[in-house]
């Protein structure tokens, strides 16, 4: 397996060209916002994206053109400039994310809290160091409790010159009103399968061509949560998860416990397995409800599957399977929030799905 870069090291975006197109215009016309939003689903390249913004402006526009004007956000990633970036070591970029909430650093806050922020706008108001931009990144801005978000709000309300604001936001509902006022909006879109897939060979070229294709499925268009799924052996326990699946409407009961077994860390390890389990079940309750409302059955990521959700759907009116799709996500959010015993989680929610299966 190869390491994987961070988006702060990761020197081109794919999928985006649009938003790229809206910032280089931006760029070259003089009428730069100073506040940019980034926003689209988790692991679709948003911070990547906001890197490439803020190294093209620290570097006074990139490459250049035929004629002098630049004709993309490209920065050579062999310049220092990218490298003392990449290393978080440029005088004009500061960025913000949730701090660490113990000494040893091995655990982050749960929230973007106001000492996270305090000195943003002391910072963005300085002098260039480098005689060209601030560049402030905040990754993600719906992590900010409400003190830090006035607090950035504050300074969106009066803006230092040459100074550049990029948030990027998985939920931006979840944003102040008045923040999102402020901002120019870069709304971005998941990415293709074939993109997905794409970006796993490169990044992971141990994959088969039908595992990637298979996680590409799963992430639905999130490159990030494919590459969490392949280092999670999400694609293995997917597998056993639809298995299992596969013995409704009477569940294998040894081969249940077996599982929830495994993905509670009964069965060895530490459980690590246990969360990405309920997002994938969660995840195909979600597909179930959603090929009974359209009436079309989705393309299988394991062989079997079609003839698994038809038999389903055909047991079950689709209000009936929504119920049982909201009563396991309230579950496992339970769950999580008061650390319920994982192994009988795991039980409960299969069984749920049993019982809808069977009447």
């Amino acid at each position: 397996m190869t390491d994987i870069a961070r988006p702060i090291e990761t020197p081109d975006v794919i999928g985006h060209a649009a938003a790229e197109a809206a910032f280089l215009d931006a760029w070259i016309s003089g009428r730069l916002a100073h506040a940019w939003l980034i926003s689209g689903p988790r692991g679709i390249g948003k911070a990547t994206l906001a890197y490439r913004m803020a190294r093209f402006a620290l570097s006074g526009g990139g490459q250049g053109g035929l004629f002098g004007a630049p004709t993309s956000l490209d920065v050579d990633p062999d310049s220092a400039l990218f490298r003392r970036i990449a290393a978080n070591g440029h005088a004009d970029l500061k960025v913000v994310e949730r701090g660490w909430s113990d000494d040893k650093m091995t655990k982050r806050s749960s929230e973007i809290l106001v000492k996270d922020v305090r000195d943003i706008g002391a910072f963005m108001s300085l002098t260039p160091a480098e005689g060209g931009w601030r560049v402030v990144v905040i990754d993600a801005a719906d992590e900010m409790n409400r003190s830090s978000a006035n607090a950035v709000l504050k300074v969106l309300e009066e803006p230092p010159k040459r100074a550049l604001m990029l948030l990027v936001s998985h939920s931006p509902g979840r944003l102040l009103p008045t923040i999102r006022s402020r901002c120019r909006r870069l709304n971005l879109q998941p990415l293709s399968d074939l993109q997905v897939i794409d970006l796993l060979q490169r990044m992971r070229p141990d994959l088969s061509g039908g595992d990637a294709a298979a996680l590409a499925q799963l992430a639905e268009g999130s490159i990030g949560r494919a590459l969490a799924l392949a280092g999670e052996g999400g694609l293995d326990l997917y597998r056993d998860l639809v298995g299992v699946l596969a013995t409704l409407p009477r569940l294998d009961i040894p081969a249940l416990h077996g599982f929830a077994d495994k993905v509670s860390g009964r069965a060895g390890g530490e459980g690590e397995l246990f969360r990405t389990v309920t997002e994938l079940l969660t995840w195909w309750l979600a597909r179930l409800v959603r090929s009974g409302g359209r009436g079309i059955v989705p393309a299988e990521v394991v062989a079997g599957e079609a003839a698994l959700m038809g038999r389903l759907l055909r047991a079950g009116g689709l209000d009936q399977w929504v119920e049982v799709w909201e009563k396991v996500s309230h579950l496992f959010a339970r769950a999580e929030a008061v650390n319920l015993d994982r192994k009988q989680v795991v039980l409960d929610a299969f069984l749920m799905v049993e019982r809808r299966a069977r009447s």
